[in-house]
C-alpha cells in the first residue's frame, strides 16, 4: 500500500522539483494523506468515505503535470496519467474511458510482478547456476554419475569445482547450447471498436496460447545463459494469481488517475449535433468517477475509491462549463498562478534537476566546465518572462527553448573548443538573444 507520508513531507518532496504553486501542493498532499487515513478506519466506515477529487487549473508549463509525475514517485499507490482528449464516446472509433482503468490495472500487475521477480531473484540465480552446470558437465560424466556409485565422489568433486569456477566468473566466456523460446512467431492483431478493447486483448491471449511454443537451440556464452535462465526461473517462481489479486485490490483502494487536458472535453454548448469527443466523453466519464464496476482481464475492478486528479488550462472555457454532474465529482479546485522572473530564476537553479545543472553535467562529459553568474541567470529569467508576455505564455517550457538557443554554439563546438572554462553572464546572454527578443516576429518563430 501507499507510503505513510505526512502532508508536510509530501510538500517538502515536491519542493525539491517544483517551484511555487503552494496551494496545489497542499491540496494534493491532503488528498494523498486522506487515502492513508481512510485505510486506518474500520472496513465498514472505509466504504462510506469517497475520495475528494481535484481539478488543477492553470496555463501550460506551470507545473500541473509535473506535480502529478512527481506524486507517482512519492507513493507506492498505483498511478496512471492519461490525456482526456484521447477518449471518444462509446460506440465511435477511438478509446473509451474504461480503458484507463484497464491500463492502470495492467501497469500495477506488471509493477508487482517485477517486484516479486526481484524478491525471488536470489533463488532464481541459484537454480540457474545448477542448470548451467548440467549443461557444462560432460555427458559421459553425467551418465557415470547417474548409474555407478563408484563415480559419485569424482563426479561430485568435478561439479563442485565447476560451480566454484562459475561463481568466480572463470567460465563466463565458455559457450553452452541452450533451448531458447523463438519470439519470431507471427503477430496476431485484433481490430476492434471502442468499448471492445478488452475482447481484443483476451482474443490475442487465447489465440496466442493455442499457438505452439517454438524453441530453438542456440550456442551462447555462459554469462548470457545465466541471465536468460535466471529470468525464466524468476517468472516461474512468481505466484501470478496472487499478483493479480493484489493488483486489483491496490487499484481499488489506493489507485490514482491523472486526467490531463480535461478542458479539451468541454463542449461548445451551442450545437445540436453529437460531439463524440466532448460532452459524450463527459457522460461516459461520469459513472467511472462516481464509482462503477469495470471488467478487466484480471477481474472486475470497482472505481468507488480511486482518486481522480484532473488538470486543464481552461483558456477557452471554465470548469463550470463541464456538465453539472461531473463538476460535482471534482469538489476541490486549485488555481495555479503564472510564473514570473523570480520563479524562472529559481527553476533554473534550485530544483534537484535544475535546468542549469543539466547543461553543466552534459558539457562536463566533453571536459568543458560551464558556469553561470547571478546576473546571467537573472537575464535569462527576465527574457523568459518578457517573451511569455509578448507571445504565447508557455510557462517554464520557455526556458528550455531559451537555453538551447543560448548555448547552441557552445554545444556544437564543445568537442573541439580549446577554452574549457566558459562563463555565462548577462553580456553573453544579451549577445546571443537580444536581437531575437527585440524582433517580436522573429521571437514568435524561434523563441
Amino acid at each position: 500500500m501507499m507510503k505513510d507520508l505526512k502532508p508536510s513531507q509530501i510538500v517538502d518532496e515536491l519542493n525539491k522539483y517544483i517551484i511555487g504553486q503552494d496551494n496545489a501542493k497542499k491540496a494534493v498532499a491532503i488528498a494523498l494523506r486522506n487515502r492513508w487515513r481512510r485505510m486506518q478506519l474500520d472496513p465498514e466506515l472505509q466504504e462510506e468515505i469517497a475520495p475528494k477529487n481535484i481539478i488543477l487549473i492553470g496555463s501550460t508549463g506551470i507545473g500541473k503535470t509535473e506535480i502529478a509525475r512527481r506524486l507517482a514517485n512519492l507513493t507506492d499507490s498505483p498511478f496512471y496519467k492519461v490525456e482526456a482528449s484521447k477518449f471518444t464516446e462509446v460506440g465511435y472509433v477511438g478509446r473509451d474511458v474504461e480503458s484507463m482503468i484497464r491500463d492502470l490495472v495492467e501497469l500495477t500487475v506488471n509493477r508487482l510482478k517485477t517486484k516479486e521477480q526481484e524478491r525471488v531473484q536470489e533463488k532464481a540465480c541459484q537454480i540457474a547456476e545448477e542448470r548451467v552446470l548440467d549443461l557444462l558437465l560432460p555427458p559421459k560424466e553425467k551418465q557415470s554419475l547417474d548409474s555407478n556409485s563408484e563415480f559419485d565422489n569424482s563426479g561430485a568433486n568435478t561439479r563442485k569445482k565447476l560451480k566454484t569456477m562459475l561463481q568466480n566468473g572463470k567460465l563466463d566466456s565458455r559457450e553452452v547450447e541452450l533451448d531458447i523460446n523463438d519470439t519470431s512467431s507471427p503477430v496476431i492483431e485484433i481490430f476492434s471498436n471502442a468499448g471492445m478493447e478488452e475482447m481484443g486483448v483476451n482474443m490475442k491471449d487465447m489465440l496466442g496460447n493455442l499457438m505452439p511454443k517454438n524453441t530453438k537451440k542456440r550456442k551462447i556464452k555462459v554469462v548470457d545463459a545465466l541471465k536468460i535462465i535466471a529470468q525464466e526461473e524468476a517468472a516461474h517462481l512468481v505466484d501470478m494469481e496472487k499478483v493479480k489479486t493484489d493488483a486489483v485490490h491496490m487499484v481499488e483502494q489506493s489507485g490514482i488517475i491523472f486526467l490531463d487536458e480535461i478542458d479539451k472535453i468541454v463542449g461548445k454548448g451551442n450545437s445540436n449535433n453529437p460531439d463524440v469527443s466532448k460532452e459524450g466523453v463527459q457522460r461516459d466519464l461520469l459513472p467511472i468517477v462516481e464509482g462503477s464496476s469495470v471488467p478487466t482481464k484480471y477481474g472486475i475492478v470497482n472505481t468507488d475509491h480511486i482518486l481522480f486528479m484532473a488538470s486543464g488550462a481552461f483558456h477557452m472555457s471554465k470548469p463550470s462549463d463541464l456538465i453539472p454532474e461531473l463538476q460535482g465529482r471534482f469538489p476541490i479546485r486549485v488555481e495555479l498562478h503564472s510564473l514570473g522572473k523570480k520563479e524562472f530564476a529559481q527553476i533554473l537553479t534550485t530544483p534537484k534537476n535544475a535546468l542549469l545543472l543539466q547543461y553543466i553535467a552534459l558539457l562536463r562529459t566533453e571536459g568543458v566546465e560551464l558556469s553561470f553568474t547571478d546576473d546571467g541567470v537573472d537575464r535569462i529569467a527576465a527574457i523568459a518572462e518578457e517573451v511569455n508576455n509578448t507571445t504565447e505564455n508557455i510557462g517554464a517550457r520557455r526556458l528550455h527553448t531559451l537555453m538551447e538557443k543560448l548555448l547552441e554554439n557552445i554545444l556544437f563546438q564543445a568537442p573541439d573548443v580549446k577554452e574549457k572554462n566558459i562563463e555565462i553572464d548577462a553580456g553573453f546572454v544579451d549577445s546571443q538573444l537580444k536581437d531575437i527578443v527585440e524582433n517580436e516576429d522573429l521571437s514568435r518563430y524561434i523563441l
